[in-house]
């Protein structure tokens, strides 16, 4: 069920007010959005938002945002990832909700510098299946740790592949978590000095829709100048590692990244009560919420 239906308000009926012997006038009801505010809008209440139409910029890019979408920054992104549990490394750039938040995009960026594209025609899609299945087996026991439900790699929605053109790669897998199936379709935006990560995450039932306007969204990315990966320079610091790694992305902690987020759409979908609960235990200042969080650092 999306948010925005969840949190649709009941509102009862106002009184009349007589004015006069022949003029009745009903008070107007208050909307939904004034009688239940967006519980997202509450936790993202000291971070930078827009919302679309506009331009979202980010550290070294930016991107137009769709009518009725919802950007955050960076720091707004970690607040809410790690409200739902999250590890966050400081290297989110932003969130994007959609307009009925069914669907999110994370931004972040990887500093490791010019990903040479050398290995484009060796990515061994079974390979790094296989390797990503069993880092995220591994890494269902930081998720147990953490109070998330474990996840499974069901398989490849989309086997990775590589635009020439515009150097990007993308690959999507099937995640399953508590019966819950989720998409999380990955795209690597290679530049200059290092590697714009993208991350869609949806629910299958809706992941043909979204695409057109997933891939409408990351037509409209563009890096500044001077950082573009055509405009690479000898001597611009070189990534250790190719394609086939940026896939792999250190297969534990990739997968463990890939299960968090799974946990979030679920949330975003399901977890009204939890919404609520952060955002009390924010306003009250309450421990209990971060608590475990602050012990383990």
């Amino acid at each position: 069920m999306k948010i925005k239906k969840i949190v649709a308000a009941v509102v009862g009926t106002l009184a009349i007010a007589l004015l006069g012997p022949t003029f009745a006038v009903a008070a107007e009801k208050p909307t939904a959005a004034e009688a239940a505010p967006d519980p997202l809008a509450t936790l993202l209440a000291n971070h930078k938002k827009v919302t679309g139409p506009g331009n979202a910029e980010m550290n070294n890019s930016s991107f137009n945002i769709p009518k009725d979408f919802l950007f955050t920054d960076g720091n707004g992104a970690r607040t809410l990832l790690e409200a739902m549990g999250n590890i966050t490394g400081g290297d989110e750039q932003g969130l994007l909700l959609s307009d009925d938040r069914d669907w999110f995009v994370v931004f972040e960026f990887n500093d490791d510098g010019y990903v040479k594209d050398d290995d484009k025609d060796k990515l061994d899609a079974d390979k790094m299946l296989q390797a990503i299945t069993e880092g995220t087996k591994a890494a269902n026991e930081e998720r147990k740790r953490r109070g998330i439900p474990a996840l499974n790699i069901v398989g490849w929605e989309q086997p990775p592949r590589y635009n020439e053109s515009t150097h990007n790669l993308e690959w999507a897998t099937r995640a399953e978590s508590e019966g819950d199936i989720s998409i999380n379709y990955n795209t690597r935006l290679l530049g200059r000095h290092g590697i714009t990560e993208v991350t869609l995450v949806c629910d299958p039932a809706v992941l043909a829709a979204t695409l057109p306007q997933f891939q409408e969204l990351l037509s409209s990315f563009s890096y500044r100048q001077g950082e573009t990966y055509a405009e690479y320079r000898q001597g611009d610091k070189v990534a250790q590692y190719g394609l086939a790694a940026l896939v792999l992305g250190g297969a534990a902690a990739g997968a463990a990244k890939l299960g968090l987020f799974t946990w979030l759409l679920v949330f975003l979908k399901k977890g009204w009560k939890l919404v609520a609960v952060a955002i009390a235990a924010i306003a009250a200042g309450a421990a209990k919420l971060f608590g475990r969080r602050k012990r383990e650092e």
